[in-house]
């Protein structure tokens, strides 16, 4: 079925049907079906080659590892090294949206997929600094379609009730895989270590055929199941579909809609706070833990940390909540990092260090799901929304990443101070956006959101294009 056709089809399910009516049996099965075929796809990407996080995470275990002493790297070398990630995952992370929203998922992600996989193959081969910053580039080039893109593809299959718990457990796959990286780094201390790569490509083939598309096009599901996972989205004010409006209107419309630039504030300062991530094998040593012992005092902050995230998250679905959910978190973080800073027992810093972290990592996915459900069409002004959050949020994680010098060790009181400021201003930010988006609320006009308008005389309404 071409995209034109699919299009037709879920337009005129709009408009041509009758009334739609809710049936809870027909959509917990439907529900059943998705998350079967999308969720653990999705999570295996992250977590069935741990190494593919050596790129993000992981560095920091490298570091420790003896990385820096084998590439001479100064301080200021291992902060460009971490940085030039996010210049070229800026560049390209709003045009991979913008492809994916008209192409098929199930080839796309995967394809990322394995050119990232066979990038993060080339760290064996890297021996100068040169090297590392160049291929830390080329990363962020590749990487910048998978998260904005698993996010949008998500997006098309769940309302958003159903969205943030789901997305949590895609997210979590990140914790879990820096939880597995400690264990990694302490094999590489230890002893010689090869992760069998041969079989990266068969994975990437299997989940082209396991991941769907749009519910317009899937055939695992029947004509009735088809039928209503478009209705109900539709019903929900999202789609799968896209509008029928060119990548510029898209583009244009979501730069004018000055809800996207709140979202961006949000997300940039707990995605500067969560350059803490980086960090945290030498925040291990700065507590008095030594050689391997680093590496497995990594891995609690990370299981805590996933449990935390998922239940919030689930809460949040559960309750229909997104803003007052990230603020408490945001809180949780300020206060833990604030005692972090000011006490000298190592257990304790320990403690309040591991819900510091966890605060900050409920607050990213809660705000992309927010995003995801307060700007939800046209399906590509939506995913140029998600794009834009993303590169600029991620852009903060170039400054984020001087925050932590390691002339301020043991304390490290300026990266601790400037992350309990980040995230105080990110309980600031949730609260303007939970009551700014109630003041001046959008409407969906009678075509189906094309000619999205407010209903309030802002300054910085969105025109027609």
């Amino acid at each position: 079925m071409d995209k034109e056709t699919v299009t037709h089809h879920e337009h005129a399910s709009a408009h041509t049907m009758a009334p739609f009516v809710d049936d809870a049996e027909l959509e917990k099965r439907i529900l059943r079906k998705v998350d079967l075929r999308l969720i653990p796809p999705l999570f295996i990407m992250l977590t069935k080659f741990p190494s593919k996080d050596l790129d993000r995470n992981n560095i920091g275990n490298a570091k420790e590892a003896g990385m820096q002493k084998d590439l001479k790297l100064t301080s200021s070398d291992y902060s460009l090294a971490l940085s030039i990630f996010f210049v070229g995952y800026l560049l390209l992370e709003v045009p991979s949206n913008m492809i994916l929203s008209r192409t098929r998922p199930s080839l796309y992600l995967p394809s990322i997929m394995l050119i990232w996989g066979c990038l993060v193959i080339a760290y064996v081969g890297v021996n100068t600094k040169e090297a590392l910053v160049g291929l830390r580039f080329c990363l962020g080039l590749v990487e910048a379609g998978f998260f904005p893109g698993v996010l949008l593809f998500m997006s098309n299959w769940y309302k958003k009730t159903e969205l943030a718990r789901r997305f949590s457990i895609f997210y979590c796959a990140s914790l879990v895989s820096g939880a597995v990286g400690g264990l990694i780094g302490y094999w590489i201390d230890c002893g010689p270590y090869a992760e069998p790569r041969e079989s990266a490509s068969m994975e990437v083939v299997i989940l082209e055929f396991i991941l769907p598309d749009f519910p317009a096009t899937t055939k695992w599901l029947t004509d009735e199941e088809r039928e209503y996972a478009i209705r109900r989205l539709e019903e929900d004010n999202n789609s799968s579909q896209a509008e029928g409006i060119s990548h510029l209107q898209s583009f244009l419309r979501a730069v004018r809609d000055w809800r996207t630039w709140l979202f961006v504030l949000a997300q940039s300062l707990c995605t500067c706070a969560g350059t803490i991530t980086y960090f945290i094998p030498t925040l291990m040593e700065s507590l008095g833990y030594k050689g391997n012992k680093i590496q497995y005092m990594t891995i609690p902050i990370y299981c805590v940390a996933l449990v935390i995230v998922l239940i919030c998250c689930f809460s949040s679905d559960l309750q229909n909540e997104r803003p007052k959910h990230i603020m408490v978190m945001a809180l949780i973080s300020t206060v833990s990092l604030i005692i972090v800073a000011a006490i000298e027992n190592p257990k304790a810093r320990y403690v309040f260090l591991a819900f510091g972290a966890a605060g900050i990592w409920c607050c990213s996915p809660l705000t992309l799901s927010y995003l995801s459900n307060i700007i939800c069409r046209p399906m590509e002004k939506r995913a140029v929304s998600i794009g834009i959050v993303n590169a600029l949020a991620n852009l903060s994680s170039i400054y984020g990443s001087y925050i932590w010098p390691s002339s301020s060790a043991p304390k490290y009181i300026p990266g601790f101070s400037v992350s309990t400021a980040l995230m105080a201003s990110c309980i600031a930010s949730a609260f303007a956006i939970m009551v700014l988006t109630k003041k001046y609320p959008y409407e969906l006009t009678e075509d189906g959101g094309v000619n999205e308008a407010a209903r309030s005389a802002m300054p910085e309404k969105v025109e027609e294009v």
